[in-house]
């Protein structure tokens, strides 16, 4: 997922306008069917006796009335709104189109990719979803906060930040330039920083929140020729269990997801060889995919059971680092 900065739109219903800021935003209003609790039917309750009862008709009004309360008074359920950085490709794409697909109002972010930003979105709306599409370098601060301006003026709030957008700038450390180093702890890191501490802001006044970091398994055991990129996101594992701490009173959860080879346009162009090599080192001897990073991250994300995780790092790597 690349890094630059485009502008922003709205698109809702087929019609697009552009706001003064130049984002290009693509905005689908789908209603979101939340799951409604179905009440007891009492209707068809009778008192049997061999008398006549003549209360018979007063129990029977009463429970009619008792159904009719509880079908008023069923909760609904508010659709999770989610930020998605980098989603326009990848495992961005694919995490955006689980979590558009399980009902969440998705704002799917992009660099440079707009046209595939908006198909994202599209995919989300034909799934019966909300989505918005959001051009912006989140290594900038005036972006990232046009960003999360933009989810809480289409929905409210936002109750998920996904942090994924990264690049690699590789290259073996006697020959890194500086501004190899410099592009990618700028996006990689300080974009986490700058997303994590814009969303924190929202969700701390409402005292609940999650945030789902995608990391690598690089940064925790290294690679050769990726020294930027290790320390980026080594720097993301130790944000998030520093964050993790400091929300854990909000009620904010926080973790990182370390993804190992995963299957991409890139490793479909490495050579016979190469590929031998990265498959021996994985146990399950395969690359992973997609739709199973995105799994996870939808279970961290939305799913009840993840409430009491926070501040770990899950690895999806086919075993690769045990």
């Amino acid at each position: 997922m690349a890094s630059s900065a485009s502008g922003s739109a709205i698109m809702a219903a087929g019609i697009t306008m552009t706001d003064t800021g130049g984002h290009k935003i693509c905005h689908f209003r789908q209603p979101f069917l939340s799951n409604a609790l179905h009440p007891i039917n009492y209707s068809n309750l009778q008192c049997r006796s061999n008398n006549k009862n003549p209360f018979s008709s007063v129990v029977k009004a009463q429970a009619v009335t008792v159904e009719q309360a509880a079908a008023q008074v069923a909760p609904k359920t508010e659709a999770p709104v989610v930020i998605v950085t980098g989603a326009s490709r990848g495992i961005g794409k694919a995490i955006s189109l689980t979590l558009g697909k399980a009902g969440c109002k998705v704002l799917v972010n992009y660099a440079r990719s707009s046209k595939e930003a908006e198909e994202v979105c599209k995919e989300i709306e034909a799934c019966g979803g909300q989505a918005l599409s959001f051009g912006g370098d989140v290594s900038k601060e005036a972006d990232v906060e046009a960003m999360i301006k933009t989810a809480v003026d289409a929905w409210g709030t936002v109750d998920v930040l996904i942090n994924n957008a990264g690049i690699t700038r590789d290259g073996l450390l006697m020959r890194m330039t500086t501004k190899q180093w410099q592009e990618v702890i700028d996006l990689n890191l300080t974009g986490v920083y700058l997303c994590t501490q814009a969303a924190a802001k929202i969700m701390m006044k409402k005292k609940k929140g999650k945030i789902i970091n995608i990391a690598s398994v690089v940064g925790l055991v290294g690679n050769f020729g990726q020294a930027n990129y290790s320390a980026a996101k080594a720097g993301v594992i130790g944000l998030t269990k520093t964050v993790a701490k400091e929300y854990a009173s909000r009620n904010i959860n926080v973790n990182a997801v370390a993804p190992g080879f995963i299957a991409s346009d890139m490793t479909a162009k490495l050579g016979d060889d190469i590929e031998k090599k990265i498959l021996g080192q994985i146990p399950l001897g395969r690359y992973g995919q997609p739709e199973e990073v995105a799994g996870v991250v939808e279970f961290l994300a939305i799913n009840p059971a993840s409430n009491y995780i926070t501040g770990q790092v899950i690895t999806i790597d086919g075993g690769m680092v045990m």
